[in-house]
């Protein structure tokens, strides 16, 4: 009878052994980070929203995406809750490079943020038209112009490619080549800094066109309901510094 008590005794303590174990506290505060992190945003979540708010997320989502730190996702659950609506935080205009995955950059889930891109992250009536129906619509509180370094169109518009409608393409870039008319180095594609320069000019004057060009954006923006600003990724540490 003491022995059978004795293992009786014993296993309870290895099961209480292993439960310890396998939930240590920290996972408790892992399961509430991706039980947030999975839920698609609602009308009255987004209302709350300031366009600092939406700045200060996305901050610290790439502050995890270059950590590596990123919260795991349910992402069928997450097609589900947004199948009957989106309520987006933001519209992010970049560039098509397939190095830039806006959504993981920013640590961003299905139905966060809405996404414009073209090869040179450059504004026109469409994308000006889709920015309007994010914000004025959709309710998305930041218009985020997103340049990045090594850009090709960037390269492109600095060396006068001319090949088929690409050419046309890259006259949307050439007022921030432009900028620099005076610049005293190397103006070519071989140039890294110069690059760099007009990769930052080109967002700058994007944000600009925006404002001229969209008086339902700039009146927004005046009112304090959103923000137009500029950000500028860095394809080797995958860090994103946000321009203002």
């Amino acid at each position: 009878m003491i022995k059978q008590a004795s293992r009786f005794v014993v296993c309870c303590c290895s099961v209480l052994v292993l439960y310890s174990c396998a939930t240590p506290p920290s996972s408790v505060a892992k399961h509430d980070a991706e039980f947030w992190a999975n839920q698609v945003f609602t009308q009255e979540q987004q209302d709350k929203l300031t366009p600092d708010d939406v700045i200060k997320r996305m901050k610290e989502g790439n502050q995890r995406f270059v950590a590596d730190t990123n919260t795991f996702r349910n992402h069928s659950e997450q097609v589900r809750q947004a199948a009957m609506g989106q309520h987006p935080k933001g519209i992010v205009l970049s560039c098509i490079d397939s190095r830039v995955p806006v959504e993981d950059i920013f640590e961003l889930g299905i139905g966060d943020i809405f996404v414009a891109r073209v090869a040179g992250n450059f504004e026109n009536t469409d994308i000006l038209g889709s920015m309007e129906y994010a914000c004025k619509v959709a309710g998305a509180k930041l218009v985020l112009v997103l340049g990045h370094e090594y850009c090709g169109a960037i390269k492109g518009a600095i060396d006068d490619v001319q090949l088929g409608n690409i050419t046309s393409m890259l006259d949307n870039i050439k007022p921030a080549v432009n900028h620099f008319s005076h610049y005293a180095g190397n103006k070519t594609s071989e140039n890294e800094s110069f690059v760099h320069m007009v990769a930052e000019q080109n967002v700058s004057d994007t944000i600009d066109n925006i404002r001229e060009h969209s008086p339902i954006l700039r009146e927004m923006e005046q009112q304090g309901k959103i923000k137009i600003v500029g950000g500028m990724y860095d394809m080797e540490t995958g860090k994103v510094t946000f321009k203002y």
